[in-house]
């Protein structure tokens, strides 16, 4: 169905978009695989451009390389994360629902688990440090981040609390189900529309805010910081530390998963706790790192 737009500008903007982009029979591909394609191209043009502009001691080759292993750790390991901190299915019912990546549920957090996993299997394998690995990675994964956010928005997923703010949107999935459209059809919910009947259910597109948060302003702080810095893993702890402070912002505003909650406190979601470890992994590097020796930016790797 189309995206409903109304004339008047007192109607908020309804995020309803095709989530399928092509259809070829019985095979269906979807815009939210589409980002993830722009984010691994996002990230071998801008490793391009870096291999071709710095002397980073990487090769073309590798770079492919990397994008395949960091590819299977995104996957793999952001759909066993899901399993893990959001999914109520217990395995043993299901063993099956690991594998079923086409259903939907995927993980940031355990995603990133699986490229660090990733990392350290090609730094082994090319004889690289750690540092020399994710100092590389870190400038390239945020505008595929900003991406696959993006995705998000158009599933109309990951929507945001309740807000009168007049930037907020109607969420149709986030409705209550008498007024869902699927239950009293397409008419009548766009009658319902053009009344108002909806303006009380606005939300934060709190999935825009994350890929500007997580993604945009990010890949700049982390660019800069890959580009002045003297002292390994540097680039490496301002991506930990930008992108945790983005997401643990964002969770203020992102609706809570219903199946969770608030975890503590009263505010704390399972967002908040998950990115925890994160900011402390990136402040700890810079920790680690203050006394290291720094590195000549004009000798490679």
């Amino acid at each position: 169905m189309q995206s409903v737009l109304s004339t008047e500008q007192t109607l908020p903007y309804v995020v309803d978009f095709n989530p399928v982009f092509l259809n070829l029979g019985p095979i269906e591909i979807h815009w939210y695989g589409i980002t993830y394609l722009l984010g691994f191209g996002l990230f071998y043009l801008l490793g391009r451009y870096r291999i071709n502009k710095y002397p980073t001691g990487w090769n073309k080759q590798q770079l492919s390389d990397i994008i395949f292993y960091g590819a299977l750790g995104v996957v793999v390991g952001g759909r066993i994360g899901w399993v893990l901190f959001y999914n109520d299915t217990p395995i043993s019912s299901d063993p099956l629902l690991p594998l079923r990546v086409w259903e939907g549920g995927m993980s940031f957090h355990g995603g990133l688990v699986g490229v660090l996993l990733a990392m350290v299997y090609f730094k082994n394998k090319t004889n690289k440090t750690f540092y020399q690995v994710s100092d590389f990675v870190a400038p390239l994964t945020p505008l595929g981040i900003a991406a696959v956010r993006i995705g998000n928005f158009i599933n109309g997923e990951l929507w945001g609390r309740l807000t009168q703010q007049p930037w907020g949107m109607i969420f149709p999935k986030s409705l209550p189900y008498q007024q869902q459209m699927d239950v009293v059809g397409e008419t009548t919910w766009n009658q319902w529309y053009q009344q108002g009947q909806f303006n009380l259910y606005t939300r934060h597109p709190s999935p825009l805010y994350e890929a500007f948060l997580e993604g945009i302003l990010t890949f700049v702080v982390v660019w800069l910081a890959a580009h002045f810095a003297r002292k390994r893993g540097t680039a490496s702890a301002v991506f930990l530390i930008s992108y945790g402070l983005g997401r643990f912002l964002v969770e203020f505003f992102r609706q809570p998963d219903a199946n969770r909650g608030f975890i503590a406190f009263d505010w704390m979601t399972m967002g908040h706790l998950l990115t925890l470890p994160i900011l402390a992994y990136g402040l700890w590097i810079l920790w680690s790192q203050r006394n290291s020796k720094t590195f000549n930016k004009n000798r490679p790797d």
